[in-house]
């Protein structure tokens, strides 16, 4: 069961994750990939409002994808963009990334190598997975503005999109984990977290919704202190 405490916490992480940037035309957008089809649904979307004349799909396989998309996160997402209707010659594909931090910077070395400028990118993932991938993004590619977007939903919303709500949960946790401690590791850059939303991460934590923390050797959860 989910208390009434479990779910006012979550939704202040689910809040907090999102950068609120309102979505406005860059030189590409970059999807990225997951277990999620709509990451692909929103940058069709993007592209066909006419917010950037390129798409960039980034992603492997994970765990969490391996079994709905065989192929590749990026294959798929590209192959659900052209069924949308972009044709598929504004649609590119990065097949080898398997993490955040690969998909900024494989992305980028794609764009080099076929010569195209980039000043600014619509960096489009999960709803609660934006600000990750801005902090990652701004890290490894510092000279381009990044713009932040998702599938405009409901944590409700999302929740049944995904049918399991305690996944979802873990998820935000896991992910307010690393912005907790990415920063120190050189993997993004750092961000105030205020306390309210610490707060409510570690009464989660203390609630059992810790299935997607990163632990060490020991099995310790990995932590940083409060900034």
């Amino acid at each position: 069961m989910i208390s009434t405490q479990d779910w006012a916490d979550t939704l202040r992480l689910w809040n907090y994750h999102q950068m609120g940037h309102a979505p406005r035309p860059c030189s590409v957008a970059i999807g990225l990939g997951s277990h999620d089809l709509g990451v692909a649904d929103a940058a069709a979307d993007l592209y066909k409002r006419g917010m950037a004349p390129l798409l960039v799909f980034t992603g492997a396989t994970s765990p969490t994808s391996r079994e709905r998309m065989p192929r590749g996160e990026a294959v798929h997402y590209q192959e659900r963009a052209i069924e949308l209707g972009v044709p598929a010659s504004a649609v590119m594909v990065e097949p080898r990334a398997r993490n955040t931090g690969e998909n900024i910077r494989f992305s980028r070395e794609l764009l080099t190598e076929v010569g195209i400028e980039v000043a600014s990118v619509l960096l489009v993932s999960k709803p609660y997975e934006e600000r990750r991938a801005y902090a990652t993004a701004r890290k490894l590619w510092p000279e381009v503005e990044i713009v932040s977007a998702s599938s405009p939903m409901t944590l409700q919303d999302y929740v049944d999109s995904i049918g399991d709500v305690r996944m979802v949960i873990d998820m935000l946790v896991g992910a307010l984990q690393r912005l907790l401690i990415y920063p120190d590791q050189g993997f993004m850059i750092s961000q105030h977290v205020p306390s309210e939303v610490i707060d409510a991460y570690e009464r989660l934590c203390r609630g059992g919704f810790t299935s997607r923390l990163l632990r060490d050797e020991e099995g310790h959860v990995l932590s940083q202190a409060r900034r």
